[in-house]
């Protein structure tokens, strides 16, 4: 495909997602050619070849406008679907980026590992290893540790959810717990109900098992859209779906519990697995743990994941899935590719949690989470408020940063990497780049003297971006 047909096609899927309206103007050839860093002949070709299909109108000394007869997506509730799905490029090369030990990592996907108790956790790995024997490994096959699932299990009771420790099966982290479960509920082919924007390893996921996409929207003022989840699961042989009720990532909201209920009647009476994705579950910030999707789903069709990588430590690689019915289907899929998970890992995580560490932990996280995403909020709402909506929600530690539909958050992305900081931009969780506009921020790191210079140094570079536009 020509590099004017790939322009082309980018214009018309934002046109058709709503991000230009109909009669609206579109960029000048010359702000268009620096937005994408095409050339400006490149752009013309764009517009001309749009011009061509009705989709856009030569107004005379005026430039290019979106054609008023151009009939665009809603801008509530909308839904989307993908036959295919490819996002892993981008993301290794933004995930490459986050890893040098010398950025301000605001891309980072993990909490501040400075707020891990490695201390303790160092002690226990020692004594789980004094602990190991023979038969260990035999031990700790799938399922995994019953001592661990037990304690998981009792977790769970204590935020007022009934799980069994027999359904609950160890994984080497959250995201082969995900994979997993959609490996049980799925074949090559079917259709997936996610988010939009959804976490960028959910694309991957679907990706790698050939799986197609339909996507309804969730915004961080109002979260999920019903109406359009309903609608998805009329229009599409849904077989399962992928969701994350608290603190969602990236845009950070939480469903009430209206909403975890309804959603739990909506996927029985159309008979699709929920995959939930937990793993924020334990960083609410004040009040009292909220309750998953699962809680309200009255049959076993339910699979709960989650992991101790954003609570506890990322290094460790342990996750679960509460899967219900499909309890024994998980533990064979694992045996015939991961066989099992680490058992140290495993037994030292037993040593800990048996201890009343990991409540103290939790309450010092939770309130350093608290105390630090303020103050990235009130730097972000104090310096960028004039010219982008960064939006605050309650829990977890991420915010979500809109700019107008023009900005292209790509090249704001490029200039901080030139000072040493990572973002995750917008494009990062969504499968048609509706979200090229928007970023993810890491709210967990401490604002040090020099990271505030960075900060300000990145500020001057926007606001001199954005008077180029």
């Amino acid at each position: 495909m020509a590099k004017y047909e790939q322009l082309a096609d980018k214009l018309a899927s934002q046109i058709k997602q709503g991000i230009w309206q109909p009669g609206e103007k579109l960029p000048s050839l010359r702000k268009q050619s620096s937005l994408t860093g095409y050339s400006l002949m490149t752009v013309l070709h764009a517009y001309q070849l749009l011009e061509s299909q009705g989709v856009l109108s030569a107004v005379q000394r005026s430039g290019y406008r979106v054609a008023d007869s151009v009939e665009v997506a809603s801008t509530t509730g909308v839904m989307q679907s993908a036959e295919s799905v490819s996002v892993n490029d981008f993301v290794f090369d933004v995930l490459q980026a986050s890893r040098d030990p010398h950025m301000f990592s605001l891309g980072f996907a993990y909490p501040d590992p400075a707020l891990y108790p490695r201390h303790q956790l160092t002690k226990s790995l020692t004594a789980a290893a004094k602990q190991t024997t023979v038969t260990s490994a035999l031990d700790n096959l799938p399922p995994g540790n019953r001592e661990l699932r037990q304690l998981i299990a009792q977790r769970y009771a204590a935020r007022g959810l009934h799980v069994s420790p027999d359904e609950i099966v160890i994984t080497a982290g959250a995201l082969e717990a995900l994979s997993l479960s959609l490996q049980v509920v799925t074949k090559p082919g079917d259709w997936v109900l996610i988010e939009s924007p959804a976490f960028y390893g959910a694309m991957q996921a679907l990706e790698r098992l050939g799986l197609r996409a339909v996507s309804v929207e969730v915004t961080p003022d109002k979260g999920i859209n019903l109406a359009a989840v309903e609608r998805a699961l009329q229009n599409k042989p849904v077989r399962a779906c992928w969701l994350m009720s608290n603190f969602q990532n990236p845009v950070g909201y939480s469903m009430t519990d209206h909403t975890r209920q309804a959603l739990a009647e909506l996927l029985a009476k159309y008979r699709v697995a929920l995959i939930e994705d937990d793993v924020y579950a334990e960083l609410y910030s004040s009040g009292q743990p909220l309750l998953p999707i699962k809680h309200f789903c009255k049959n076993g069709n339910s699979l709960l994941c989650s992991s101790f990588s954003k609570s506890l430590v990322a290094g460790f690689r342990i996750g679960w899935v509460a899967a219900g019915e499909h309890a024994k289907a998980i533990q064979k899929q694992q045996l015939m590719s991961t066989i099992s998970t680490s058992v140290p890992i495993q037994m030292a995580l037993v040593d800990y949690l048996e201890t009343r560490n990991y409540e103290k932990h939790l309450h010092q996280l939770r309130s350093a989470l608290r105390q630090r995403k303020k103050a990235m909020y009130e730097y972000l709402s104090g310096h960028w408020g004039s010219f982008a909506k960064v939006h605050h929600s309650s829990g977890g530690y991420f915010l979500w940063v809109e700019f107008s539909p023009e900005v292209d958050t790509l090249a704001i992305y490029h200039m901080a990497l030139a000072l040493h900081i990572t973002l995750a931009p917008g494009r990062l969780f969504s499968l048609h780049g509706e979200y090229s506009h928007c970023f993810r921020i890491n709210a967990s790191l401490e604002l040090t003297p020099a990271r505030l210079q960075l900060l300000n140094r990145l500020t001057r570079k926007i606001i001199h971006y954005l008077e180029q536009i």
